[in-house]
């Protein structure tokens, strides 16, 4: 009799998507288990390690006994050298005061939008967008609003989109610069008239610069550079990318004054505080001597974007939109299929090349799309694998 009873989940829960790229990683390191050779594409992580001093500071912090909790905002040492960084980096100047950091940038994100959105709210973002996103606006019971986008407009938002879809029950703007999964930017100019456009009518900006210090043939910028913006923009950052601090769960937000207050509340009550130890490490990696080794290594993801386009060119398929940052290349495959999750787990089995599908990303075109990672350097083989699987699909 106990057998035959249920145990329900949430409805939220139960219409939650999954994260495709962690379905593929799964099944690419299970063939792997196998031995067969796999070239990872899929996943968005550095293939560098994290910088040597992190592990270092991590270590010496623990070896003093400064493992305790430190304040729900951060520790104030780390957010007064952000300030910093962001004075000597991005030109900008910012009040350690507004600076919050967070178990990674998601718990950032959660934080934010845990503040802002009531059940009904809308929230306009990109199609495609980091899928997060989506599932975070649904997790507290507001609405998504995705605006399709193409490569006219290199993947992104602008002013004029904005007037196009605007609702009056929208409360918040979603971006990203660069971009999860193109790669590509908003310029300044056009994100500074989206902010006024947005203050005029009490809605926020959230800008997520996670892959900021990850840009192309340009100087990093940061919207926050900009003393003339509007109280309701919100910038999110991370450790993870340009620091390579992936397992250490380690970002930030950058909010207006107004609302420290709630998001330490929140965070005392969702997470108490960020990895102490981690902390500690990213104190570390914001030294001179660190940010010459992750200049570096951002001059190492440029040349494999080179690479990766040239070869793809080459090879008769190259994607419409050169990257301008991050490490992703967002491709049109709607040449040879119309199913990109097949598109992928075929490609997977058939020539050992993990990719992602841009069903992750994108509600629109996100089946004849799909997004690869320059975050292994075996690029032209994996060329080669994607070029034989093409011609097996003539």
């Amino acid at each position: 009799m106990l057998n035959s009873i249920t145990f329900p989940l949430s409805q939220t829960a139960a219409e939650l998507a999954p994260f495709r790229v962690m379905k593929i990683l799964g099944e690419a390191k299970a063939l792997q288990a196998q031995g067969r050779d796999i070239i990872h594409m899929e996943i968005g992580e550095p293939d560098f390690p994290s910088p040597d001093c992190v592990a270092e500071a991590a270590y010496q912090a623990t070896k003093q006994g400064l493992t305790h909790y430190t304040p729900s905002l951060g520790l104030p040492a780390l957010r007064q050298k952000l300030a910093e960084f962001y004075g000597y980096f991005y030109h900008a100047e910012v009040n350690p005061k507004q600076i919050v950091i967070t178990p990674g940038s998601s718990s950032a994100l959660q934080l934010v939008l845990t503040a802002l959105l009531n059940p009904g709210d809308k929230v306009l973002m990109p199609d495609p967008t980091y899928p997060c996103n989506r599932q975070f606006v649904h997790l507290l019971h507001a609405q998504s609003v995705a605006v399709p986008v193409d490569e006219h407009s290199h993947y992104q938002l602008t002013l004029s989109l904005l007037e196009k879809h605007w609702q009056p029950q929208v409360r918040l703007v979603m971006v990203a610069s660069p971009a999860n999964p193109t790669g590509t930017l908003i310029e300044a100019q056009e994100l500074q008239a989206m902010a006024h456009f947005l203050a005029a009518r009490g809605a926020y900006l959230l800008v997520d610069e996670i892959y900021q210090g990850l840009v192309y043939q340009r100087p990093a910028e940061s919207l926050l550079a900009d003393k003339t913006l509007p109280k309701n923009v919100i910038v999110i950052n991370s450790f993870s990318k340009f620091f390579g601090m992936t397992g250490w769960r380690l970002g930030w937000c950058v909010v207006p004054s107004a609302l420290v207050e709630v998001l330490d509340r929140l965070a005392q009550n969702l997470y108490l505080s960020a990895p102490t130890p981690s902390q500690y490490g990213a104190l570390a990696v914001l030294e001179p001597n660190a940010l010459v080794e992750l200049e570096e290594r951002r001059q190492q993801f440029q040349a494999r974007r080179d690479r990766l386009y040239q070869a793809m060119q080459q090879a008769g398929f190259a994607p419409k939109i050169l990257p301008q940052g991050a490490f992703y290349l967002y491709w049109d495959i709607s040449r040879w299929s119309q199913d990109s999750e097949t598109f992928c787990r075929q490609l997977l089995l058939q020539q050992g090349v993990a990719l992602t599908p841009g069903t992750d990303f994108g509600l629109q075109q996100g089946h004849t799309h799909v997004r690869l990672a320059y975050t292994n350097d075996r690029i032209e083989e994996a060329v080669e694998r994607i070029a034989a699987f093409l011609a097996s699909l003539s």
